[in-house]
């Protein structure tokens, strides 16, 4: 990733509002990028958005993915040259309650966003961020490579299968491809796993579960925790998206593609030893349970091949696993001792950024 790429670019962010929108536009803003949000407002509170002062550092718009003339409007007014789309409805067993806001906002989304920028020439890349569940889970213990089915058993997964049908449907008919390299802005997708880190208080998810149960005094209550995911520190794929929006503005059409941002074979590990791990890691009594009831089916074993990105964009992830848990014990403890999110975050970034430079693992002073 080249850091002075993005100074001064004009960069919008949907989903800005949220876990992973909110680090990569603190990140953007650390690389001297001119940063714009359209999102609906923070999904919890406390929020990182909130906690780390983006309002200020940022052009932020509340509005909703699925209001298109509001969203058209933006990108008309702000001109944006690269765009991440991260807005999104990203919780699965929130999907069963809500199936059609879950479509609606994830792939009627996605739509509306792309039918904007199809007629906006500032555009030059364009990166469409979904999930590891877009494929077609077969249980398979080999990973899954981009070449794969789309697919999804319940409503979330299935909208973000839909969400890449979406984007290369418009590729394929707007955007730069290999046999028209020039009719537009490059346009790729992006795939992650199961991303960790300090600032997320969804409802729903391991990380901020077991910090809730501890800030009670209780044990979290944990589903499936045999489900084997791909485990990351929530700087991995944003690194890889950086890095692919820089060869989508350089290099156009060939890289305008899905890619998947997975963690080393090592971080595909069990809910239960995510769990036993970051326990470990806190102490002061921290424990788990399973939860023991009659639970909404999800994926049970899920990897990601990540080689392509590795051989072409020279992306790899930095951190092991246990460096991530370290990290986000490290935020929530320097966060409860009264530093400021902005600060923590900002040394995080720093000290990642530092580590794909080869010199440094994660931590406030490293």
């Amino acid at each position: 990733m080249n850091a002075s790429f993005w100074a001064g670019k004009r960069v919008l962010v949907t989903g800005h509002t949220g876990f992973k929108g909110g680090w990569l536009s603190l990140w953007l803003t650390r690389l001297g990028a001119t940063v714009a949000g359209y999102a609906l407002p923070p999904p919890t509170d406390p929020s990182l958005f909130a906690l780390a002062g983006l309002e200020r550092k940022i052009d932020s718009v509340i509005g909703d993915i699925r209001d298109a003339a509001l969203l058209a409007r933006r990108v008309r007014e702000f001109e944006p040259q690269i765009v991440f789309h991260l807005a999104a409805q990203p919780l699965v067993r929130y999907s069963y309650a809500n199936p059609i806001e879950t479509f609606e906002v994830n792939a009627l989304g996605t739509a509306h966003l792309l039918e904007a920028l199809r007629d906006a020439p500032s555009a030059r890349a364009i990166v469409i961020v979904t999930s590891d569940k877009c494929y077609e889970n077969r249980e398979w213990h080999w990973a899954y490579r981009e070449n794969e089915a789309m697919g999804g058993f319940d409503p979330y997964s299935a909208s973000k299968g839909c969400a890449e049908l979406i984007a290369a449907s418009f590729r394929n008919s707007y955007f730069a491809t290999p046999d028209h390299p020039t009719r537009g802005a490059a346009l790729a997708t992006a795939r992650a796993g199961n991303v960790i880190g300090g600032g997320d208080w969804a409802a729903d998810r391991l990380v901020p579960d077991i910090l809730r149960a501890l800030e009670r005094g209780e044990k979290a209550a944990i589903r499936f925790p045999r489900a084997v995911r791909p485990w990351q520190q929530v700087l991995e794929p944003l690194a890889g998206y950086l890095t692919l929006a820089e060869r989508l503005w350089s290099d156009g059409a060939p890289f305008a593609e899905a890619w998947n941002f997975g963690p080393d074979p090592a971080g595909e590990r069990s809910v239960a030893e995510i769990a036993d791990a970051l326990c470990r890691a806190y102490g002061e009594g921290a424990g788990w349970t399973s939860s023991g009831g009659d639970e909404p089916h999800e994926a049970h074993l899920l990897k990601l091949d990540s080689a392509k990105a590795r051989s072409r964009l020279g992306w790899r992830p930095q951190w092991s696993i246990d460096e991530a848990l370290a990290a986000i014990v490290d935020w929530d403890a320097r966060r409860r001792h009264g530093e400021t999110v902005e600060t923590i975050s900002l040394d995080q970034i720093d000290a990642y950024t530092r580590r794909m430079d080869g010199a440094s693992a994660p931590g406030a002073n490293s």
